[in-house]
C-alpha cells in the first residue's frame, strides 16, 4: 500500500456539485490515513461546505481555487478552449504536472474526455480511450465491462485494443493472470454481428496477451461467463444504464411488496439481513467510478448524480489505480505486443 496517495478532485462537476463532493472527500481522507485530497472549485464555496462539516482546517484537505466551472451543457471544444481555469480542467493539469497520481470528476462526460484526451494524452500504440468499470454478476467477481460511451462507433482495431486494456485491468482488480474477455454481440455464433466485431474477434484470437473466448450475448453479462466483455461506447453505455435501471426497478418492487400486507411486513422483518446484503451487492453506488483508460494519467469519471457514497466509491476506484500503477502496466503490454508484431513482420 502507498503511503503517499494525492488526489485531485473536481469538486464542482455534476448535478450536485461540492453538496455530494465535499462530504465524499471528507469521508474518504478519514477512511484512508494514507490519502491527500486537492479539491479543485470555487473557494467560497468549498470552504463553507468544509465548515458545516467541521473539516476547514482537516490538514490532508487542500482547496485550489478555480474561477471557471465546465457546466453539462458545455461543449468539449469549448471547455479545452476558454474553461483553462474550471475545476475539471486544473485537476487534470495537476495530473499532467505530477502534482497529483489521479483525477476524479462528476463532471460533463464529454468535456472530461476530450479535455483528458487534451491534457494528458494517449499511451504509445494507443488509438482511443475508453471507459470500464465493473458490473455485478452471479458469482463473486464482477465482470468489466468497456467501452461505456467515450467512443460511440468503433473500428476492429480499437475493440481490439480495448480488450487489451480490459484484460489488464481485471487482470489487477481480480488478481487474475489470464482473464477472459470476450466480444459483446447478437449471438454467439461466428457469423452474427457486424464487420468490425468479426474482424475484431479474428485480432483477439490471433492475440497471444488475450484469453479470448468468443461472443458474449447481453444476457451473458451477469453470468459471470466472462471477465471482460468488449463493445463499442453506444452499446455499453445503454448496457450500463439499463443494468443499474434493472437494479434499482428490482428492489423498488421488493421494497413495496413487503410493505402491503402485515404478514409480508414481518417477512420483510425476518428477511431484512438478507435484504440489506441483496442490496449492497447490487446497488451501483458501490460501483460508481468509471475508468478512462489509455491515457498517460489516471482519470475516473463518476456519474453526474452521484451521491455522497457513490463518490466516495470513485474516489476509493483512484486510490486502487494509483496502487496498481494501470498505466504503467497497460503500456508495458502494448510494448510487448508491437514488439510481438514486429518480430511476425520480420521474420
Amino acid at each position: 500500500m502507498l503511503t503517499n496517495l494525492t488526489i485531485a478532485l473536481d469538486m464542482m462537476g455534476g448535478d450536485y456539485g461540492p453538496r455530494s463532493s465535499i462530504p465524499a472527500a471528507v469521508n474518504a481522507v478519514n477512511a484512508n490515513a494514507n490519502l491527500r485530497l486537492i479539491l479543485c472549485g470555487n473557494e467560497k464555496v468549498i470552504s463553507k461546505e468544509l465548515e458545516s462539516l467541521d473539516s476547514l482546517s482537516h490538514p490532508r484537505l487542500i482547496i485550489r481555487h478555480c474561477s471557471e466551472v465546465v457546466t453539462n451543457g458545455c461543449e468539449p471544444s469549448t471547455a479545452v478552449r476558454s474553461k483553462k481555469d474550471s475545476s475539471m480542467r486544473v485537476a487534470l493539469d495537476l495530473v499532467k504536472s505530477g502534482e497529483a497520481q489521479a483525477c476524479v470528476s462528476a463532471g460533463n462526460t464529454g468535456a472530461l474526455l476530450f479535455m483528458a484526451h487534451y491534457v494528458l494524452k494517449m499511451l504509445p500504440g494507443v488509438k482511443r480511450p475508453a471507459l470500464i468499470s465493473a458490473v455485478p454478476t452471479e458469482r463473486k467477481n464482477p465482470v468489466y465491462l468497456l467501452d461505456l460511451g467515450a467512443n460511440v462507433h468503433c473500428d476492429a482495431q480499437t475493440l481490439y485494443q480495448f480488450g487489451i486494456m480490459g484484460s489488464v485491468v481485471a487482470g489487477q482488480a481480480l488478481g487474475c493472470d489470464n482473464p477472459k474477455v470476450s466480444l459483446l454481440n447478437i449471438g454467439s455464433e461466428d457469423i452474427k454481428g457486424h464487420e468490425d466485431i468479426k474482424q475484431a474477434a479474428q485480432l483477439m484470437q490471433q492475440c497471444e496477451h488475450l484469453n479470448y473466448i468468443g461472443y458474449s450475448e447481453g444476457s451473458d453479462i451477469f453470468t459471470g461467463k466472462s471477465d471482460v466483455i468488449v463493445c463499442e461506447g453506444f452499446v455499453g453505455n445503454v448496457a450500463l444504464k439499463t443494468c443499474e435501471g434493472i437494479a434499482k426497478l428490482i428492489m423498488f418492487k421488493l421494497s413495496k411488496a413487503l410493505q402491503k400486507h402485515f404478514f409480508y411486513k414481518c417477512l420483510a422483518f425476518m428477511l431484512q439481513p438478507v435484504i440489506k446484503k441483496l442490496y449492497k451487492r447490487v446497488n451501483p453506488d458501490q460501483y460508481n467510478g468509471a475508468s478512462l483508460v489509455g491515457l498517460r494519467g489516471i482519470v475516473v469519471k463518476s456519474h453526474g448524480n452521484a451521491s455522497a457514497k457513490a463518490f466516495h466509491a470513485a474516489i476509493d476506484e483512484a486510490v486502487r489505480e494509483v496502487e496498481r500503477q494501470l498505466p504503467e502496466k497497460i503500456a508495458a503490454i502494448f510494448e510487448q505486443t508491437h514488439s510481438t508484431k514486429k518480430v511476425a513482420t520480420d521474420d
